[in-house]
């Protein structure tokens, strides 16, 4: 069991190594910056199933540092969410296979109301729709599952939500987010009560 434990972190570790570093993570932060920081637009995150619920988790870190930013269901989007866009909106769209029905027909329907609004794709395949309709498209590097299905998303998501992490801190950077800031944003528990005390050693 232990040698298990350790071969499923090695294996996740290793996706992480793996995720293409390429000039893509940069021209995503100067779209976001450019979208939300000087149009006065939002970041709109999509997803499904798993990798929706990555897509939520970016969508509320990017708001908590600073970034404007909402999660859109794809299905809702169907059913009158859509809208939420505004014209000076960016999507940041998430899909392991870069097929996911949903976040295709989402594309379209957001073609139909604003066809201007650009789109930053992380998927695991470079070969996809997805990838193709994209204006920014960063790869996940495609790692196989630890699951012993080879099925549930589980290395996928991980690396997921370490790109996440890599936009966001980065972002965090070029806006110069202060711990001041932050507290602005964190009203309650333990992270606004540090928040608070660290911005006042400043």
């Amino acid at each position: 069991m232990l040698k298990r434990i350790n071969d499923i972190l090695d294996a996740e570790a290793s996706a992480i190594h793996n995720i293409p570093v390429t000039e893509n993570f940069e021209k995503a932060i100067e779209l976001i910056f450019k979208h939300v920081h000087q149009l006065n637009g939002k970041l709109v995150t999509s997803g499904m199933g798993k990798a929706g619920q990555i897509a939520h988790n970016i969508a509320t870190t990017f708001s908590s540092t600073g970034t404007p930013s909402v999660f859109l269901h794809p299905s809702e989007a169907q059913h009158g969410d859509l809208g939420v866009l505004q014209s000076n909106d960016l999507l940041l769209v998430i899909s392991n296979s870069g097929k996911t029905r949903e976040i295709l027909e989402l594309l379209e329907l957001k073609n139909h109301l604003y066809p201007q609004i650009p789109i930053i794709v992380i998927t695991g395949n470079d070969k996809s729709p997805l990838w193709e309709k994209s204006d920014i498209p960063i790869s996940t590097g495609g790692p196989s599952e630890v699951c012993p299905l080879g099925l549930t998303p589980t290395t996928s998501t991980t690396v997921m939500t370490v790109i996440g992490d890599v936009l966001v801190t980065l972002m965090m950077s070029k806006i110069n987010f202060s711990t001041s800031d932050y507290s602005k944003r964190h009203h309650g528990g333990y992270l606004g009560d540090k928040s608070r005390a660290d911005s006042g050693k400043q």
